[in-house]
């Protein structure tokens, strides 16, 4: 049995989750292989204080130990500057002092997976005033990268109406993620779903061990978070 940690501090939410293969809980994105998730949301951004507890205590819930890690997964960006410093730095130390493999999970593919109606997802997360970071999928492909979005009227108009655009996609379409509700206030005239959340490690389990299986991890050493823009203080 393979066991993956799962870390997530993107946002304001400071979550871990343990991934097994087909060993997952019934939850409600219909993720297949979280065994268990703590998560707490608060403001305060406590990640620092947080998050090694949480990590010790999932362990120790669930009668495991560090020692039991096959591999940390960790949300690699874009998001909150410290929260995804604080998360690679913890994925980094297990998998340095365990020599364990350390995998990156999209954060934005992540998010999407809360959504579980069909069609277009646009996953978006607050990147200050009217810009977001946002990335665009139809089932399980992306068909936008992760770009640094300013938001008006006409952002990501050709998935709202693909059929102008010449695309042949399902005309379903459904805003994620942090951002979505100063993206709804441009654009409520429109009839589409909304979802405000957060990035959760639990929707990181399932995209962890079908990388896991396959190999795909980081060279530790080198790895840096996807922080798509610089750091501004204030």
């Amino acid at each position: 049995m393979s066991l993956v940690l799962c870390i997530e501090t993107t946002s304001t939410n400071c979550s871990v989750a343990l991934a097994v293969e087909n060993g997952g809980f019934a939850n409600k994105y219909g993720v297949l292989n979280c065994l268990d998730v703590l998560e707490d949301n608060s403001d305060a951004y406590s990640h620092g204080e947080r998050l090694h507890v949480y990590i010790k205590d999932i362990l120790a819930r669930n009668n495991f130990s560090t020692k039991d890690l096959d591999a940390v997964a960790v949300s690699e960006g874009p998001g909150s500057y410290t929260g995804l410093r604080i998360g690679v730095a913890s994925a980094k130390g297990l998998c340095y002092a365990l020599e364990i493999p350390m995998i990156a999970i999209s954060t934005l593919k992540s998010l999407s997976k809360q959504n579980t109606a069909s069609g277009i997802t646009i996953a978006m997360l607050d990147a200050r005033r009217m810009e977001v970071y946002g990335s665009v999928f139809h089932g399980d492909d992306q068909v936008q990268n992760v770009s640094a979005i300013l938001l008006d009227g006409e952002s990501f108009s050709q998935f709202r109406a693909p059929e102008e655009k010449g695309l042949i996609l399902d005309r379903k379409v459904t805003f994620i993620g942090t951002g979505v509700e100063k993206f709804r206030a441009l654009i409520k005239e429109e009839q589409h779903l909304y979802i405000t959340s957060n990035p959760t490690a639990l929707t990181i389990c399932d995209l962890a061990i079908e990388k896991f299986k396959i190999k795909d991890t980081e060279d530790v050493a080198y790895f840096e978070p996807f922080y798509l823009k610089e750091f501004k203080a204030g």
